[in-house]
């Protein structure tokens, strides 16, 4: 019976201890894995970006266009395209060099607008539904606020 019982303290001492071992091994391998996991993210992410430019959003085209200064409504208004996700490739409306998907961002008067660019056929157009940005003559684009009624802002490129 002592036997028994001694084998029994044993047996509990040894769960014990291995328990304890595992929980201590694991606290000291969990930063080691974590650094792991960052070095393989960080060794990946160069193949991750070329990838990315290869898609069909770049497809040849500059992936930011340079900022275009005009004067809007007597106030300066700087432009700049950026072609983005193309998530429908068939729809034949790439123009200018605008893919389904490219946006425009205005900074005019304080404010800043990402405009989408709209599938309507011709010259590149954007609009969020209230504001409206139009190249059919890039050196006087149209810019239009819908408020009720319709506010446009005659533009002029400047030099």
């Amino acid at each position: 019976m002592a036997r028994e019982l001694g084998r029994g303290l044993a047996q509990t001492f040894a769960r014990r201890l291995d328990r304890e071992w595992a929980q201590e091994w694991s606290r000291a391998l969990q930063p080691l894995l974590s650094l792991g996991l960052l070095l393989c993210c960080l060794a990946a992410a160069p193949a991750l970006v070329q990838a990315a430019g290869s898609g069909p959003a770049s497809a040849g085209l500059p992936a930011t266009a340079p900022v275009v200064r005009y004067r809007c409504g007597g106030d300066l208004l700087l432009a700049r395209s950026e072609n983005g996700a193309v998530d429908a490739v068939a729809i034949p409306n790439t123009s200018a060099g605008t893919p389904p998907g490219a946006f425009v961002v205005l900074e005019w008067r304080g404010i800043s607008l990402q405009l989408p660019r709209t599938n309507n056929a011709g010259a590149p157009s954007y609009t969020d539904g209230r504001w409206w940005w139009s190249l059919e003559n890039p050196d006087q684009p149209r810019f239009r606020q819908r408020r009720g009624a319709i506010e446009e802002f005659p533009c002029s490129r400047e030099p």
